[in-house]
């Protein structure tokens, strides 16, 4: 006969002390059961909370149900639990003093599994007063929803490769490439000249967006980006003449950046064999600096030699990883 283990919680959000609890338990049964109780208002949400749990523990089976009783009436609690379930398990794990109570009333066994929080000191109170502070306790889809996002921004030749690469090595994370230049490249390579459409700006866009959520999940509080779907839409605008709803789209869609670094044209441009700019780095600072403001983008300006910008990118970053928003601004 098959042993079918329960867990239960807000899992609001998951964090290695849960995951203790459920790698406990996980051996000592054929089948574990992980309900998530969540309520509407909750950021992030009870659905993304699932998500993430299925994504940590594939073996468990995850439920998701409505965070709608009192939390102190266990047998309640119980009742609910075996109508959501369907069945009542053999045995639930948890690292609460409600647990014993709650078993009780459930008709099967108890196993505590850490109360007093000495493995895993951590809470999900802690992690969402404080989540960078909590980093060496997070998983890695919740390190990339916490993680702050920092994007650099600008006319061609203007420094944004460098500074990414500087300030991803500074923070000792790790920063995401323009997946436009790589298109570009091979464009120019295959056609001999750049001849654009729609799609490829859609495609480039939906790419940018992909390798930046897969870098957010190695990030080490702060991810850096070399350009972002936002970017793209003025890009499209640079080389067809016309915006694009659907370019516009994907870059509503997606995650924005907490903080957007905007590189200014101050500097020499530099030909590296497949930038064709140079004419118009002013109407494209001017651009940036125009439909950032107008979609509310925190951004800061990035001016000077190379030290001026880098010391000036760190300054902004580091008040960042200190306060939850920066204000909007071209200052």
């Amino acid at each position: 006969m098959s042993i079918r283990g329960l867990v239960i919680g807000k899992f609001y959000p998951p964090h290695r002390g849960h995951k203790h609890l459920i790698d406990t338990a996980r051996p000592h049964v054929d089948r574990l059961t992980a309900i998530v109780c969540a309520k509407p208002e909750q950021v992030p949400s009870g659905e993304l909370r699932a998500g993430w749990l299925r994504e940590i523990h594939p073996d468990v089976d995850v439920r998701l149900v409505d965070d709608c009783l009192d939390p102190d009436d266990s047998q309640a609690w119980a009742e609910y639990t075996v109508r959501s379930l369907g069945y009542i398990p053999d045995v639930v794990f948890t690292s609460e003093e409600y647990g014993e109570p709650y078993a009780r009333f459930l008709g099967c066994r108890h196993v505590l599994v850490d109360l007093a929080r000495q493995s895993m000191p951590v809470s999900g109170t802690q992690v969402r007063a404080d989540p960078l502070g909590c980093w060496e306790y997070l998983e890695p889809p919740v390190r990339a929803y916490y993680a702050k996002r920092v994007c650099l921004v600008g006319a061609e030749s203007t420094g944004k490769t460098t500074l990414a690469r500087a300030l991803a090595a500074h923070y000792g994370t790790v920063w995401v490439p323009e997946y436009g230049r790589e298109h570009s490249e091979r464009k120019l390579a295959e056609d001999g000249a750049y001849h654009w459409n729609s799609t490829e700006f859609v495609l480039i866009a939906e790419n940018q967006c992909r390798l930046e959520e897969a870098a957010a999940r190695n990030a080490n509080k702060v991810l850096i980006c070399d350009t972002d779907a936002f970017a793209t839409t003025l890009w499209h605008r640079r080389y067809l003449g016309f915006p694009s709803p659907e370019v516009a789209a994907v870059a509503a869609a997606h995650r924005p950046p907490d903080l957007y670094l905007l590189t200014d044209v101050d500097t020499p441009f530099v030909q590296d064999g497949t930038r064709d700019g140079e004419a118009i780095r002013e109407w494209m600072h001017d651009a940036f600096i125009e439909e950032l403001s107008a979609q509310g983008r925190p951004f800061r300006l990035l001016s000077g030699s190379y030290g001026e910008r880098f010391r000036a990118a760190v300054a902004w970053v580091d008040a960042l990883l200190e306060c939850p928003r920066v204000a909007s601004t071209d200052g």
